[in-house]
């Protein structure tokens, strides 16, 4: 440790040498409201050989240039729909503090500024992809996800929004982080109208910001920039429905906006299987086609309570906070067919179950950024979640071997359970003056306890031995907790004009504790009294983890490179007491190099190459030795020799948006290679580690262990190109992309390779007419072939093609015709499963009341009556296929009313005719 010591305060002595020029720093805002402009693209100019260096500014609206030499310099700030601002200054020996600088609104208004009779689309800032929201029509009532689903690169997947080829997980308002757990959510609770822009772009970590290198963590986020003229005042809309099969629905919701202030309270019963309700809800319920977690309709009959309330606010100059609550009651009833083929055999498995699971969650989570002055920063994001699930489960699964059935399981499960979730961290960062040095230090901690009762029962009929049928009766009562905490320190420091050198130490610490004890249910005393010790297992478990080492960045106004490296020494310890005593010990050592690339071709084209490297070390359910039958015909028990996953990870994007012609490139590639990549290992024989003694073999019955393989790796290629189609007034995407993935796993000792090629291509056409009509119409293919080493007539190939058009319209004197078709197309699925169907919802409203901001409809859900839901899963030992119940045909009546007040003046009229405006918004 005195070695250690004694290398860094040298380094920190090499480091404060390079520390010779100073740092040229200010705020941009808003002349009218003095709002800041967060994405504004600011040029500095040395007047002596006119080198540039350019940045954008963050969600406060601030900017720093480091390194920056003496001399005259030339400051230029650009941000769309304001007046182009330059300033002239000389930098002497001290930091340049060019305070607030102002920007005013454009006196030509963007919609004037066409481009063969288009406004532009946007423009590309380095990372950032800025879109005029004007430049793309929408119906009156919309929201932002209709909005943003029509700008290139943004698409829905599975139900989820992505941009440039990843999900969306962040969503910011004017620069601020829209408090919540669901991006979909978010985005349909903002009003299209209200936007002046969206901006794509990476988001950095919360670490990166303060410490003002970047540490990789990118997520992919949307920002709203909202008009000047809504910043004040609310929206909010309302629906009470009735419907056929006592369908019902009764939701509202409403943004409050003042300036920095934001309050968005939203509230939701039903039983047609919306999970939330926002301002992009259209009447009825039963459109949009995607409810569920995983995109589609969602699985089961759902009834759902939720209310939720978010804040965000800027207490004084100095503190900016957000916090969001959200309870939800969810009953989801399901019922599943399951159709399984194994790899090695002519074993097949089917499954008929029951499934209700009821959830109770609340969850609270807050953020506080405290800037304390231009030299140090506070944050600290505290969560609570407590949920208690209850679920039940009931099966009916045979195995089948040579058309001949071997066994039969009649099981079920009706558990209890409660967790309780706490977490908070804590970050803060300091900055020396303007010697170019900085100090971040992050503190996390996170504490979970799980409490759960399972009942579970079993009938199996051996038809092999039937003297060997099984009947089964338990009780399990399970007690675990988990308490985690880490802390990091970084010390970065200015080399030269272009470069910085960054020192981290990381130290993180896991601590299991799972009891799950297991009693059978003795008849004579009507109690759960016998104690069943190979069935129960208590597990403690430390994982402990150490990091260090240092980070090199070199930027300039084309290139920036980073390199990273980390040397990391972890232990795992542990010991469990049933059913065996068995102590556990690892000790790892791994270096963690990481890099990133980037190239700026011009202001509009660049690419960006990534690679990183991280480790997974094994759960606590993955190292307990105790066999789990809950599903009779596929018990799984743990493995304690596991060893943890070491992942490199490589990604590539290449970037081009023309704004003189509108048109939009990316491309994209995602790699990644895992080493003792933990997978199952099967036995449909006898198996290498011992069995209860009380244990009886069910004929069929695979056993699954977890095991440490090489050889998993995937690759996935995408692209996206996007266009304006001026003849018929719409923007058109083509996207597509290549994936590749090799999964490992072992089959009796023998090892198989799931191969999975997966080609897919579509197209997304959306109107840009009139915000009298507006659709969208989608079409995607994706083909995929599945290949096996060890037993290659199970290979398959299947074909999956889904088809969406959404269309709003107004018919005439505010009369709304709105319908929306999903077609989906299916071939190589198991014999039994439906292939194919269209989901067909439609609704008539009449806009009623001032400024029509009411409206009576009549809408159907699933008109021809076809909706069903499949999936296929893919592993290393199977191919299966899984339906699933869904909610089917109703009728209903519903009444919506829209609120909509702003300061600055009322709204105009829904239906008013805005000429002149391409954006079909003022």
């Amino acid at each position: 440790m005195k070695r250690l010591f004694t290398i860094l305060v040298m380094l920190v002595a090499v480091l404060q040498a390079y520390a010779q020029t100073t740092s040229v720093s200010g705020s941009v805002q808003s002349a009218s409201d003095k709002g800041a402009l967060p994405g504004a693209n600011v040029v500095l100019t040395r007047t002596a050989d006119a080198t540039k260096t350019v940045t954008a500014t963050d969600g406060e609206g601030r900017f720093q240039f480091e390194r920056v030499a003496q001399g005259q310099y030339t400051l230029e700030i650009n941000y769309i729909g304001f007046e182009n601002f330059s300033r002239s200054f000389q930098v002497a020996g001290a930091p340049v503090n060019l305070g607030q600088l102002l920007l005013r609104d454009g006196a030509t208004g963007l919609q004037e500024v066409q481009i063969i009779g288009r406004a532009p689309l946007g423009e590309q800032k380095g990372d950032t992809s800025q879109f005029n929201a004007k430049a793309f029509k929408t119906a009156p009532d919309a929201s932002a996800e209709d909005l943003v689903t029509k700008m290139p690169g943004v698409t829905v997947q599975d139900g989820k929004i992505q941009a440039q080829g990843e999900d969306v997980q962040q969503v910011m308002i004017d620069g601020k982080r829209y408090t919540g757990e669901d991006v979909n959510s978010a985005v349909r609770n903002i009003s299209a109208d209200m936007i002046e822009s969206v901006q794509v772009f990476d988001g950095q970590s919360d670490r990166a910001a303060f410490s003002g290198f970047d540490d990789g963590n990118r997520i992919k986020t949307l920002n709203f920039v909202t008009r000047k003229d809504k910043r004040h005042g609310y929206v909010g809309k309302a629906s009470a429905g009735y419907g056929t099969d006592e369908r019902y629905m009764l939701g509202a919701t409403v943004n409050y906006f003042n300036g920095e202030q934001r309050i968005t309270a939203t509230g939701l019963t039903n039983n047609i299987n919306m999970f939330d309700f926002s301002i992009g809800e259209t009447p009825g319920g039963g459109m949009r086609g995607r409810r569920g977690w995983g995109g589609g309709s969602p699985n089961g009959i759902i009834n759902t309570d939720n209310f939720a309330l978010s804040y965000n606010d800027k207490w004084g100059k100095k503190m900016e906070v957000g916090g969001n609550y959200n309870y939800t009651n969810r009953d989801v009833v399901n019922n599943q067919y399951r159709f399984r083929d194994f790899v090695n055999s002519d074993t097949t498995y089917t499954e008929n179950s029951q499934n209700q699971d009821i959830t109770d969650s609340h969850r609270f989570n807050f953020r506080l950024q405290y800037n304390i002055n231009e030299n140090n920063r506070l944050l600290v994001r505290p969560n609570i979640s407590i949920q208690r699930s209850q679920s039940f489960t009931g099966r009916n699964a045979s195995t089948i071997a040579n058309g001949e059935e071997l066994t039969n399981s009649i099981n079920s499960d009706n558990a209890d359970n409660t967790t309780l979730n706490i977490s908070n961290n804590i970050l803060y960062s300091h900055r020396f003056g303007d010697s170019g040095r900085i100090l971040t230090v992050d503190i996390d901690t996170r504490y979970t306890d799980t409490d759960g009762d399972t009942y579970q029962l079993e009938n199996t009929a051996n038809l092999m031995d039937p003297e060997r049928d099984v009947t089964r009766n338990q009780f399990i009562n399970l007690d675990r907790s988990n308490l985690a905490w880490s802390g990091n320190l970084d010390y970065s420091q200015r080399l030269g004009e272009n470069s910085r050198l960054q020192l981290e130490y990381n130290i993180s610490n896991r601590n299991n504790d799972s009891d799950r004890r297991t009693y059978d249910y003795v008849e004579n005393e009507s109690a759960y009294n016998s104690f069943n010790a190979p069935l129960s297992n208590t597990f403690q478990s430390d994982y402990v983890a150490q990091r260090f080492g240092p980070s090199y960045q070199y930027r300039t106004d084309k290139t920036t490179f980073q390199l990273n490296a980390r040397y990391q020494y972890a232990t795992l310890r542990g010991e469990s007491q049933f059913p065996e005593q068995y102590p556990v010990k690892r000790d790892y050592n791994n270096v963690l190099p990481s890099a990133e690339y980037e190239y700026k071709f011009s202001k509009s084209t660049n690419l960006r190459i990534n690679y990183s490297t991280s480790t997974n070390e094994p759960s606590v359910e993955q190292l307990q030795n105790v066999l789990d039958i809950s599903n009779p015909l596929q018990p799984r028990i743990g493995n304690p020799e596991l060893d943890q996953e070491y992942q490199n990870r490589l990604f590539m994007r290449f970037r081009n948006f023309n704004a003189e012609t509108n048109k939009v490139f990316f491309m994209g590639v995602f790699g990644t290679m895992t080493q003792n990549y933990v997978t199952n290992s099967i036995y449909t024989r006898d198996v290498p580690f011992e069995l209860p003694e009380n244990y009886t073999y069910r004929p069929g019955s695979r056993f699954s262990r977890p095991v440490n393989l090489d050889g998993y790796w995937s690759v996935r290629s995408f692209f996206n190109y996007g266009q304006p189609i001026n003849f018929i007034s719409s923007n058109l995407n083509l996207n597509g992309s290549v994936g590749y993935s090799r999964t490992p796993g072992m089959i009796d000792e023998e090892i198989n390779y799931a191969n999975n090629t997966n080609f897919r291509a579509g197209l997304n056409l959306s109107s840009n007419i009139s915000e009298n009509v507006d659709f969208n119409l989608s079409t995607t293919g994706s083909y995929n072939l599945v290949e096996n080493t060890l037993r290659t007539n199970q290979n398959n190939n299947f074909y999956n093609h889904s088809t969406n058009l959404r269309l709003n319209t107004i018919i005439w004197k505010g009369i709304v015709y709105r319908t929306e078709l999903n077609h989906q197309y299916n071939t190589g699925l198991s014999a039994g499963v439906d292939n194919s169907y269209l989901l067909w919802n439609m609704s008539l409203g009449k806009k009623i009341f001032k400024n029509q901001q009411g409206e009576i409809s009549l809408s159907v859900n699933d008109l021809l009556k076809q909706n069903v839901s499949i999936q296929r899963n893919i592993a290393a030992d199977y191919v299966e296929d899984v339906q699933s119940s869904v909610l089917q045909r109703y009728f209903m009546l519903t009444f919506t009313y829209n609120l909509r007040k702003f300061i600055s003046g009322e709204a105009p009229e829904m239906n008013q005719e805005r000429r002149g405006n391409w954006g079909g918004r003022p």
